[in-house]
């Protein structure tokens, strides 16, 4: 059985409980992605989406040092995520995989590989905020 199935059969014996984890643990990988990302004019911070069953491409050009808009963004779309669905947290910038491939001095060991390692971190951090 693989992992997506692993976790909707948690998410059906636990219920509400189950679904609040799995969105609060995106919520942190999201927000761990955006804290490691490099920062100039905070484009590429502003710039990380979330998805709900397919990837969101969207991209603006405004600014967003803090990432707090990108955040915010994903926060608000987690909550349409019902079990079942698949979440994907991407930024589709075109220097987006430069970046993570540390072409930037401020994330030489980019964002996203770092945070799927703390994987598991992010879900006990979010079981515990619900105990």
């Amino acid at each position: 059985m693989g992992f997506a199935a692993n976790l909707n059969k948690l998410c059906e014996r636990a219920g509400d409980k189950a679904a609040l984890v799995v969105r609060r643990a995106a919520l942190e990988l999201q927000s761990g992605m955006i804290e490691r990302s490099p920062v100039d004019t905070g484009r590429f911070k502003g710039n990380w989406q979330c998805g709900i069953g397919s990837l969101n491409a969207a991209t603006n050009s405004a600014a967003d040092s803090s990432g707090q808009g990108a955040l915010g963004r994903t926060a608000t779309t987690l909550q349409g995520w019902t079990p079942g669905q698949t979440i994907v947290l991407s930024n589709s910038l075109p220097y987006a995989k430069r970046l993570e491939n540390g072409w930037s001095q401020q994330a030489p060991s980019g964002m996203v590989r770092l945070t799927v390692q703390a994987y598991s971190d992010a879900v006990k951090k979010a079981v515990e905020s619900i105990k």
